[in-house]
């Protein structure tokens, strides 16, 4: 299993960064409907054996997510697409809107998961992708990189490098800090520590995908009134402190408000932090920024669960309060290194950033 996990993740993080560097020159839609390619054939792989070369390979492709909003390769592409979609509209309410779709279709999916345990339902993989296909067909030539370049060919990072890459660093660490406390360790702190039974897991991590769902429309709001940086570090840095704080709650119910009270404001900065990345890089760089940033995600936090597990010998709860600690520091290092940032579309911002700001 260990062995097949790290395939999914380093497939992920391997064809991010293809596309990243080939994506725009090959061209988006059809590294797009590369990628439901890749799904269709890895899911039926996944459905119908269990040889592990066979899964492994298949986990290569990296078509195949262990995140239901952040998925990989396919997102990379989505966050270059969707700007040059929104046209005149909100860029930001776009992100909010896609990411709600995608959670709500995620419990959908984990819903059906419940109904049967065998492994053929993943043939949902090859139907799902050919939706994708037809779907892409329609996608018109304005998501591709832009016209602009027809002159004069440019690399995938050229004006944006730095900024992208102090992202990158910065997104890493946010990452790896939120790999200290995955779904299967809050459950075991929970039973554990509380003695929760199935029941109030099940509700719980239920209204945790509805709170996700909700704060997503309201990250767009306060967007819109307080800038996209602001809205990122204001609404994550509380809840750092608040998933902190989970470690020394008392009991059961004052854990799962601080708990809920954390994922009710952590996603507000998924929206935001996309439309962000997208709004202070060229737009011919949108793609290369986006599978840069979302790579240095997938690499880091494998690691954080096998120092976790380690951490859980000494305290149940010192996973919670590393991950809020850690979560935090990348708070403070954001809004420091990236305040003076302008960003386009923005009422106080200039058109463009400066090049290395």
């Amino acid at each position: 299993m260990g062995v097949v996990l790290a395939s999914l993740l380093a497939g992920a993080a391997l064809i991010s960064v293809l596309i990243a560097r080939h994506g725009d020159r090959v061209g988006r839609r059809r590294c797009y409907r590369l990628l439901f390619v890749g799904m269709a054939v890895a899911g039926t792989v996944f459905a119908l054996t269990g040889w592990l070369p066979a899964l492994v390979i298949a986990g290569l492709t990296g078509t195949v997510s262990t995140d239901v909003v952040e998925s990989g390769p396919f997102t990379s592409l989505e966050q270059a697409m969707l700007p040059h979609a929104a046209r005149e509209h909100n860029r930001t309410r776009l992100f909010g809107t896609y990411n709600t779709v995608a959670t709500l279709a995620g419990s959908l999916g984990a819903l059906l998961a419940l109904v049967g345990s065998s492994s053929k339902w993943l043939l949902i993989y090859p139907v799902a992708a050919a939706a994708g296909l037809v779907a892409s067909a329609r996608l018109s030539g304005e998501v591709e990189r832009g016209h602009e370049l027809e002159e004069e060919p440019l690399p995938p990072l050229h004006r944006s490098r730095g900024i992208v890459m102090r992202l990158s660093g910065l997104f890493a660490l946010d990452s790896f800090g939120g790999g200290f406390v995955p779904q299967t360790f809050i459950a075991y702190l929970f039973v554990r520590k509380y003695d929760a039974s199935p029941q109030t897991l099940a509700i719980v991590f239920f209204s945790i995908g509805i709170l996700q769902a909700l704060s997503f429309q309201a990250a767009v709001r306060l967007a819109g009134r307080f800038g996209l940086l602001r809205t990122m570090v204001f609404t994550h840095l509380p809840s750092n402190l608040l998933l902190a704080a989970v470690a020394f709650a008392p009991n059961l119910a004052l854990a799962v408000a601080f708990l809920l009270g954390r994922f009710a404001l952590s996603q507000m900065d998924v929206p935001t932090r996309q439309a962000y990345v997208m709004a202070v890089v060229d737009p011919s760089e949108r793609t290369a920024a986006a599978a840069y940033t979302n790579t240095a995600r997938y690499i880091t936090r494998p690691i954080a669960p096998l120092i976790a597990g380690a951490t859980l010998r000494g305290a149940l709860g010192a996973p919670f309060f590393i991950a809020g600690t850690l979560k935090s520091l990348y708070d403070g290092g954001l809004y420091y290194l990236f305040r003076n940032v302008r960003v386009e579309g923005e009422r106080s911002a200039e058109l463009r950033p400066p090049a290395e700001s």
